[in-house]
C-alpha cells in the first residue's frame, strides 16, 4: 500500500501543499479553517510527518536531552527522578517532541554530553541535579537553550531553572523539631557541591544558631547507602541525639535502619524527618515526617521555560515554590 504523502493531505483538505507545509512547519500564520481542515485530512490519509526532511527546514531536531549528573544506578534509586521524566514526556508529548536520557556522572560522559549537544543533536537541554564546578554548565553557554530542575550555583544568571525552596523547608523542619521539644537536633546533609545540599544546611543553622556545630552534621551524597552511614557515624559521636533532619527521604531511610540496628526507637527515642515527600516518604517504617516540595509542579516548570526558550523568549525568570511540612509517624 503507497504511504501517504503531503500532496494527499493537500488534496484532502482543500488546500495548496505549501500551506500544508507551512502549517508541518510551525508557521503561525495558517488560517484557523486551513488549520482544522489539515489536521482532520491528516488523521484520514494517516500522513506521518518526515521528521528528517522537516528537520533540514526548521532547523529542528524534534528532541530535548534530559541531562542527569549523577552515577547511573541514582537514576532506578531516587523516585523524584521518575517524577520528572513522567512529567517531561507528558509535556513533550503534546509539541510532538521527543525526550532523549543522557547521564553525566563522570567526566567521560560530561564531555560525550557536551559533543552530542554542541553537534546540534536537540533543540533544548534540560539539566537535572548539577555539582558546583560542572564543565558542562560552560559547554553549554554556546549550545541550544538550557534550564534547570533545581537551582545552579553560580550560574543562576545563565542557566534558568525551577526549585522548591530548600532553604524554607529545612527552617520548616528544624523548627517543629524545636517546637516538640527536642535538644540535640543533628542533620545529614546532600552533597555540599550541590544547591540542595547547602540551602538545606544553611535553614537548619538558620534556626539552630550556635547549637548546629560540625558534631552534629554528617554528610551524605543522596543515596540510602549514605544515610545509613551517616547516621551510624552520627550515633558514635553523639549518642544522645533526640532528633535528625535528613535532607532527603531516601537518605532517611537508610538513617531508619542505623537508628533500628543501634536498638534506637523512633520516634520515642530519636524523631526523624526527611526531604521531598516521595514515594519512600510512606513506604518506610514507621512512615516519614518529611518536607513535601511540590515535584510534579517543578517540572512543570522547568519545562515551561525551556519551551519558552525553544520558542525564541530571549529571557526567562527563575522559579521558586514552597514546601510544606508533613508530619507523619517518625516525628
Amino acid at each position: 500500500m503507497k504511504r501517504p504523502t503531503i500532496h494527499d493531505v493537500a488534496a484532502a483538505a482543500g488546500v495548496s501543499r505549501g500551506t500544508v507545509s507551512r502549517l508541518l512547519n510551525g508557521d503561525k500564520y495558517v488560517s484557523a479553517a486551513a488549520r482544522v481542515a489539515i489536521e482532520r485530512a491528516i488523521s484520514e490519509t494517516g500522513y506521518i510527518v518526515n521528521r528528517a526532511a522537516r528537520s533540514l527546514v526548521t532547523q529542528r531536531t524534534g528532541s530535548i536531552v534530559m541531562v542527569l549528573s549523577e552515577p547511573h544506578e541514582k537514576l532506578f534509586e531516587d523516585p523524584n527522578y521518575s517524577t520528572l521524566i513522567r512529567v517531561a514526556i507528558r509535556m513533550l508529548a503534546e509539541r510532538d517532541l521527543s525526550l532523549v536520557m543522557m547521564m553525566a556522572g563522570d567526566e567521560g560522559d560530561r564531555e560525550r554530553v557536551a559533543r552530542y549537544v554542541r553537534g546540534g543533536h536537540a533543540d533544548g537541554v534540560l539539566l537535572v541535579s548539577t555539582h558546583a564546578g560542572d564543565p558542562l554548565l560552560d559547554a553549554l553557554r554556546t549550545g541550544p537553550p538550557a534550564v534547570s530542575c533545581g537551582a545552579v550555583i553560580g550560574r543562576e544568571s545563565v542557566i534558568p531553572y525551577a526549585t522548591a525552596d530548600d532553604r524554607l523547608g529545612a527552617r520548616q523542619m528544624t523548627e517543629y523539631f524545636v517546637g516538640l521539644g527536642r535538644r540535640r537536633i543533628a542533620m545529614i546533609t546532600g552533597p555540599m557541591d550541590t544547591p540542595g545540599g547547602i540551602q538545606r544546611l544553611e535553614g537548619f543553622a538558620d534556626v539552630l544558631g550556635r547549637k548546629a556545630t560540625k558534631k552534629l552534621i554528617a554528610h551524605g551524597d543522596w543515596t540510602q547507602a549514605s544515610g545509613e552511614r551517616a547516621m551510624t557515624e552520627l550515633l558514635q559521636r553523639t549518642p544522645d541525639i533526640d532528633a535528625v533532619f535528613v535532607a532527603s527521604d531516601l537518605m532517611a531511610a537508610g538513617a531508619l535502619a542505623a537508628l533500628r540496628a543501634a536498638g534506637r526507637r523512633v520516634p520515642d527515642d530519636v524523631a526523624v524527618g526527611g526531604f521531598d515527600d516521595s514515594s519512600v516518604a510512606i513506604s518506610t517504617h514507621p512512615p516519614l515526617t518529611t518536607i513535601r516540595q511540590p515535584l510534579a509542579e517543578m517540572a512543570q516548570e522547568t519545562m515551561r521555560l525551556l519551551l519558552a526558550l525553544i520558542d525564541g523568549a530571549e529571557h526567562v525568570e527563575p522559579v521558586v515554590l514552597p514546601t510544606e511540612l508533613v508530619i507523619r509517624e517518625s516525628a
